[in-house]
């Protein structure tokens, strides 16, 4: 059985094994894939590995032998999946691998509006509060979160994990979900979406990118002037508007997506990040579309450092969440068992008849 992998740098760039697909069958392994390069290298695949790699239905017509496409992450909108199942192609992601660090991600960013810990390291090193004539020195407003609404948008796996941490700290939690309020843990109240976006301090999105969530930020209410917003998942919140763009300036709204690389904009085809509202993240995060890449002509030796990203609509995650090591390797271990099952499954079987799709 002849097995790709077309991106697998961004889950194993050397400190882990690919033994467990290698023992499946004849497993070729590439850093990383342009989109011109897609079909030539899967030609002849019967298993195809994805982290980014855009499988669209075209594509996956032009790969008759293909039967099984792992992703390795949850997200799994880079794959035409009418497409797959109509052509018989069973499809999974891994769901669940880094629930812990995308909730410790968008605490992070919670903590660094709020707190401004680097702005102060930098001020202590240049000598600020050594020549402030008053112990106590600062020149940002400071906010505690005790007692502040954060509103979640998605309470999955991720966003029950970032409530339990919003909670821990004394904070207010709505949830905008399709749960009933009775199988809420305690301390969580429903809201509608308007609701939530009108009486939150912060806006947290874990949902992923479809037609009911694709720039919902922008129908939202207008929030009050403390109003932040945190995207650690995959919604796309808004579209590129000056008028747009000036009122979030105003209101110093952040808008910072997980499941960007950290301020890549050379491979991303992303404006740098000049606002100082924005942290992280490069300039989508306040809408801008982005651009195709131009494949670069020596792609195959570029330097390990640059993004895997390929170009169209898909919002899958990566940020640092996806390149610590534990959560790595965990996702690893599962698609080695995923994929493993999937070809016992499949063997023996003509091509057709078998969907699966895993999902948080």
């Amino acid at each position: 059985m002849k097995i790709v992998v077309l991106d697998g740098y961004a889950a194993n760039p050397g400190d882990l094994s690919w033994e467990g697909l290698e023992a499946l069958g004849d497993c070729t392994v590439y850093d990383r894939t342009a989109p011109g390069e897609v079909l030539e290298r899967a030609a002849g695949a019967e298993v195809v590995i994805t982290n980014k790699v855009v499988f669209s239905a075209e594509t996956l017509r032009a790969l008759p032998a293909l039967r099984y496409i792992g992703v390795m992450a949850t997200g799994y909108n880079i794959i035409n999946v009418a497409a797959a199942a109509s052509l018989g192609i069973v499809v999974t992601n891994i769901p669940a691998y880094s629930t812990a660090s995308v909730a410790q991600m968008a605490f992070a960013h919670i903590l660094n509006i709020t707190q401004r810990v680097q702005h102060y390291t930098d001020q202590v090193r240049e000598g600020r509060w050594s020549r402030h004539p008053d112990f106590c020195y600062w020149d940002t407003p400071l906010v505690e979160l005790q007692g502040k609404q954060i509103g979640i948008v998605g309470l999955g796996s991720t966003g029950m994990a970032t409530a339990r941490i919003a909670l821990s700290f004394g904070m207010q939690v709505a949830a905008y979900t399709s749960k009933e309020q009775a199988q809420l843990p305690s301390g969580i109240k429903k809201l509608a979406l308007d609701e939530l976006f009108a009486t939150s301090d912060i806006v947290s999105l874990h949902c992923p990118l479809a037609s009911d969530t694709r720039e919902m930020v922008n129908a939202a209410p207008a929030p009050n002037e403390a109003h932040r917003h945190l995207n650690p998942h995959r919604a796309r919140p808004a579209r590129q508007r000056a008028r747009l763009g000036r009122r979030l300036e105003r209101r110093h709204n952040l808008r910072s997506r997980l499941g960007r690389p950290l301020a890549r904009t050379a491979t991303t085809g992303q404006p740098a990040a000049r606002r100082p509202q924005l942290l992280h993240h490069p300039a989508h995060s306040v809408g801008q579309h982005r651009r195709p890449p131009t494949p670069h002509p020596n792609h195959a030796r570029q330097p390990a450092s640059l993004a895997r990203w390929q170009a169209g609509e898909q919002c899958g995650k990566i940020t640092q969440t996806a390149f610590i090591p534990s959560k790595r390797k965990a996702a690893m271990e599962t698609l080695n068992m995923v994929t493993k099952s999937v070809i016992y499954l499949l063997g023996g079987r003509e091509k057709g008849g078998i969907f699966a799709l895993w999902n948080e």
